[in-house]
């Protein structure tokens, strides 16, 4: 058996080998390494992928949060809700902004964002909201919308675990991750569904304007050399990763449904143990069976017999990758730490952190490997 890997780039390499060491060479041979060909020609493939009018590429997914931000024109002290149980740099850009983070909690079965939670965290201060579509799936994104346009607020999408999925509204409507809100944020971090070999990242949106605005940021704050109009950074994907990246977009969608087989796969077998509670799609109006609502970027159970620990040095001990996402809460982290925060908020977080786990999730498993997963787990909950 291949030994099993939490994400196995090297066997999605290896079979787009050729087609993607001619791209980078050709790069390297154009010399065009910043705002080059393929970085355009990237921007338009993403457009028309997920029929959005307006990609701006940008250097990394953390980047596009943060210039998401500054071209909304939040100014310091205004307030952001966010969701408690995530990656760090949904809050941390928020924090570098001097902007005031919400923390809140999320639901029960899809770790996503509690609409009970945000309408009560809403306030005069409070200018935009970003939902984060964790794990593979969409936030319910039609209430969240709801309640944005009800008090005027913008709607950020942290898509960076998400790139690929698709959100069903009730008349029907399917709209990709990131394309919904007033602007959308995603990743190409290596082990994203979407990767490229370095860092990388995207903002989309169907705001001309805004368009325009975030395109002089993410380069320094120019339209034209060396006048700077608004004031930016310098964030910008470049040639070599947008080439890999034009290379694997075709293939996106093969990808997604490489891993939703491998979570049928896990899903099956662990139907009939109790304490495995397996990834819930909860906002699907489709049939999950033959829907694209979510991509698995993670595949996490909660473990509810208070084993969970356990079954984490278990897994190592035969040689099975596994992480534990998240194992603190933002509210518990030192930097993001505020006495604005009462523990009984965040229920729902604080059990997870005692509860999730994550299990080896990519496009490259045979059934051998998933076998020897599912039956050591099997094992463990049948001693």
């Amino acid at each position: 058996m291949k030994k099993i890997q939490m994400v196995d780039l090297k066997g999605q390499y290896e079979k787009i080998k050729s087609a993607v060491d001619s791209s980078i060479i050709n790069v390297i041979e154009s010399t065009a390494f910043i705002n080059g060909p393929e970085v355009h020609g990237f921007q338009k493939d993403l457009e028309d992928y997920l029929d959005v009018k307006n990609v701006i590429p940008c250097a990394n997914g953390t980047d596009a949060l943060q210039i998401a931000m500054m071209g909304l024109g939040l100014e310091q002290g205004d307030e952001v809700i966010t969701v408690d149980f995530t990656f760090a740099a949904t809050v941390e850009v928020i924090a570098l902004l001097k902007l005031t983070p919400v923390l809140i909690d999320v639901e029960k079965d899809t770790f996503n964002m509690d609409l009970d939670a945000l309408k009560k965290a809403i306030t005069p201060k409070t200018k935009a909201i970003v939902p984060v579509h964790l794990f593979g799936q969409c936030a319910d994104m039609e209430a969240i919308l709801k309640i944005a346009k009800k008090h005027n607020l913008s709607v950020i999408e942290d898509t960076a675990q998400a790139i690929g999925a698709s959100y069903t509204f009730s008349d029907g409507t399917v709209k990709k991750a990131g394309t919904m809100g007033t602007v959308g944020t995603t990743s190409f971090f290596p082990s994203k569904n979407l990767g490229c070999y370095g860092d990388g990242g995207a903002i989309f949106t169907n705001d001309d304007n805004l368009a325009h605005t975030i395109r002089g940021i993410v380069n320094h704050g120019m339209y034209r050399r060396y006048y700077h109009d608004v004031v930016g950074v310098n964030s910008r994907l470049d040639s070599v990763q947008a080439a890999i990246l034009r290379i694997k977009l075709p293939l996106l969608d093969t990808y997604c449904e490489a891993r939703r087989n491998a979570a049928r796969f896990y899903n099956k077998a662990f139907k009939s143990i109790d304490s495995i509670v397996t990834p819930t799609t909860q906002v699907c109006r489709s049939i999950c069976e033959n829907c694209n609502c979510h991509v698995f970027h993670q595949y996490t159970l909660k473990i509810t017999n208070g084993q969970r620990d356990a079954l984490h040095k278990y897994l190592i001990d035969n040689s099975i990758p596994n992480a534990i996402y998240y194992p603190v809460a933002l509210h518990r982290q030192k930097a993001y730490a505020d006495e604005r925060y009462n523990e009984e908020d965040f229920e729902v977080t604080n059990k997870l952190i005692k509860t999730v786990i994550s299990l080896p999730m990519h496009t490259e498993f045979d059934e051998e490997q998933l076998t020897f997963i599912t039956n050591r787990i099997l094992d463990f909950f049948n001693k």
